[in-house]
């Protein structure tokens, strides 16, 4: 017990002061707006822009400044013996992660960085994470992928593409005050959990840490959207949490990779549905669009139950709706974590309700999500014949 107290209180030290360092950073680039603006403002005009008024989007910055701040000067004896065992994970977190980073605050500040090549710098982050610590996804609990990722070549190409996808779906749903915010908060802790649960203190540190930076740039994020996380923030924190995902996996065998996975279920699942969707309305899987879950959410219901709500206000309610599904999901992800047979099942449930709840909120009323399906297959989301409205 003499041991337990200054450990217990190295935690809440780092934790609090990666926090503070986030918060007071987040502030400050908000405070300092009417020197960066002309080229950090996110504007009112776009078909997915649902804020009033220009915002600055590089609240990323504040998220990784933290954790960089904090590794490099904050990271001493007074921090605690379990976080300062975290100090090489985080560091080669942080160093995987600038590709990543860089290439979305390039696109938040002069807004001519395509998708595609944002895509092959979160996918870039991952086999630098790759190279920096040996380890690559060699099992995702699918029978005969498993065997075929235990060649090293297609092991690293398929975790880069894994972990580019996951950290193109956090800023998929980034559009909401709140949302991004809040499900890499959610996810966070949901992996710190897992990861302290299963004896890996350092990694849970790790995310712990993370959790601090994205909670000390969420209090100005919402419910006020004075700071927006930016494609900078987004991508670098989905590259994070994609990254702790692989190495939940990799360092400990006995745990089910899809309850690994169903921790970030919202996200993935959202972008999956979205290519599908766009690819029925033969739109580029990259065009930007209005039909998201939260976007329907915000635009049809919420407007509607807070109607005497400022509009930003609504925004942000809808915003911690949305992101309080991977709440749900980080906590069904860590009860079956030791349970390869109900994990794939719950994944499963997720994805039905989403698809279940979207139909509802395009059609009006309950349809089964298999004939919602079939009606975008075969109409492209267009004719209201088949009870699927192209512009819902």
């Amino acid at each position: 017990m003499l041991h337990e107290a200054p450990a217990a209180a190295g935690w809440v030290n780092s934790v609090g002061l990666v926090f503070s360092v986030s918060l007071l950073l987040s502030l400050l680039l908000v405070w300092s707006r009417r020197w960066h603006g002309h080229l950090s403002m996110d504007g009112v005009d776009g078909v997915q822009k649902l804020h009033t008024a220009p915002v600055p989007r590089v609240g990323g910055l504040a998220v990784a400044l933290a954790l960089w701040l904090y590794w490099l000067v904050l990271a001493s004896g007074w921090a605690g013996r379990p976080l300062l065992a975290a100090g090489d994970k985080l560091w080669l977190l942080l160093a995987a992660g600038l590709p990543a980073l860089a290439f979305g605050l390039l696109e938040d500040l002069t807004k001519r960085v395509g998708v595609l090549l944002r895509l092959a710098a979160t996918m870039a982050s991952g086999v630098l994470a790759w190279w920096l610590t040996g380890f690559a996804l060699t099992r995702v609990d699918v029978p005969g992928l498993d065997w075929l990722l235990g060649w090293l070549p297609l092991s690293v190409l398929f975790t880069a593409f894994a972990i580019g996808g996951v950290a193109n779906a956090i800023n998929i749903v980034d559009g909401l005050n709140g949302l991004a915010g809040s499900t890499a908060l959610w996810a966070a802790l949901g992996y710190g959990l897992m990861a302290l649960t299963l004896g890996d203190t350092a990694l849970a540190a790790v995310c712990f840490l993370l959790a601090a930076a994205v909670l000390g740039f969420l209090v100005v994020n919402w419910p006020l959207g004075r700071l927006f996380m930016g494609d900078g923030g987004s991508y670098f924190v989905g590259f994070a949490l994609a990254w702790v995902a692989v190495l939940l996996v990799e360092r400990h065998s006995h745990i089910s990779a899809f309850a690994v996975l169903t921790v970030l279920a919202l996200p993935v699942i959202e972008v999956l549905f979205s290519v599908f969707r766009r690819m029925m309305r033969k739109d580029h899987p990259g065009q930007p669009d209005r039909l998201h879950l939260h976007s329907l959410l915000a635009r049809r219901y919420v407007a509607r139950w807070c109607k005497a709500c400022s509009p930003t206000t609504r925004n942000s309610i809808a915003g911690v709706m949305v992101g309080s599904f991977t709440l749900l999901a980080a906590l069904l992800g860590y009860l079956t974590l030791l349970n390869p047979v109900a994990a794939p099942l719950v994944l499963l449930a997720l994805a039905v309700g989403y698809v279940l709840l979207y139909s509802r909120m395009v059609l009006h009323r309950w349809v089964t999500p298999w004939r919602f399906l079939r009606g975008v297959r075969k109409a492209g989301v267009a004719p209201r014949r088949s009870g699927v409205a192209r512009h819902p």
